[in-house]
């Protein structure tokens, strides 16, 4: 049972979602903090750069925070405690990067924005599916609820979040700056962002643990909702209940 956070009543939980995602990423973990803390959903629909977004956020909100992010989103919740360290308490990075661009990068994504504009249905159907774990690929559920996710965006949306992607800062070259308690979320199947991404990402931060989610791929939150939330509310209560406060 969750039984911390009394004394955060005052520190915003900021949910950031990822390329072309909205705040269902995290709406199980809206669910269970509404109780115990405000909880903002980031709307990342007129986002143009990651540090834009994060300074977006900041503005959106006032007092302590702690960031919560997955994937693109956990580069913009990185870029807040950069920004705003005294403000921000915590990170909580899902399924994420901390990599400059790479060599060749730029080509593969031109293309995707290529595709989108051509059309965000085939769009869908080509990028979500190696996002998930391959036992859920066929889960008509799940990948229709995904798929509903990317046609709420639009092509011009998808375009955005890519280049802001591909002017992403090097979030390398600040993490050991950031002093705040990370809880890095990773997937057993998560392929395009391993395990072994946020253990380097644990390596560099002065204060970060990691917690692997078993039967997930990239979209953990969303594959596993009830084992993520668990994750982070536990996490949560360690860190920010009452005690620790």
């Amino acid at each position: 049972m969750w039984l911390g956070l009394e004394a955060t009543k005052v520190t915003t939980l900021v949910l950031i979602p990822g390329l072309v995602s909205d705040a269902l990423v995290w709406a199980s973990l809206a669910d269970a903090v509404a109780a115990r803390m405000h909880a903002h959903a980031a709307d990342l629909s007129t986002g143009a750069s990651i540090s834009g977004m994060a300074e977006q956020f900041l503005g959106e909100t006032s007092g302590d925070i702690i960031a919560v992010g997955h994937s693109m989103g956990g580069r913009i919740a990185m870029e807040m405690a950069r920004l705003a360290p005294a403000r921000v308490r915590g990170l909580v990075l899902a399924n994420t990067g901390h990599h400059p661009r790479r060599e060749g990068e730029e080509i593969k994504r031109r293309q995707m924005i290529e595709l989108g504009h051509r059309s965000m249905e085939a769009l869908a159907d080509s990028w979500l599916p190696p996002m998930l774990n391959r036992a859920r690929v066929t889960d008509t559920a799940l990948v229709s609820k995904l798929k509903a996710m990317v046609l709420r965006a639009d092509a011009h949306i998808h375009e955005r979040h890519i280049r802001a992607l591909l002017g992403r800062p090097d979030a390398s070259a600040y993490l050991a700056e950031i002093t705040c308690p990370i809880l890095l979320v990773a997937a057993r199947q998560d392929g395009w962002s391993p395990i072994a991404q946020h253990q380097q990402i644990a390596e560099i931060a002065p204060d970060a643990e990691l917690a692997v989610i078993e039967n997930a791929g990239h979209f953990a939150p969303v594959e596993r909702p009830a084992e993520v939330t668990a994750a982070i509310t536990d996490w949560l209560d360690r860190r920010f209940g009452e005690a620790n406060a």
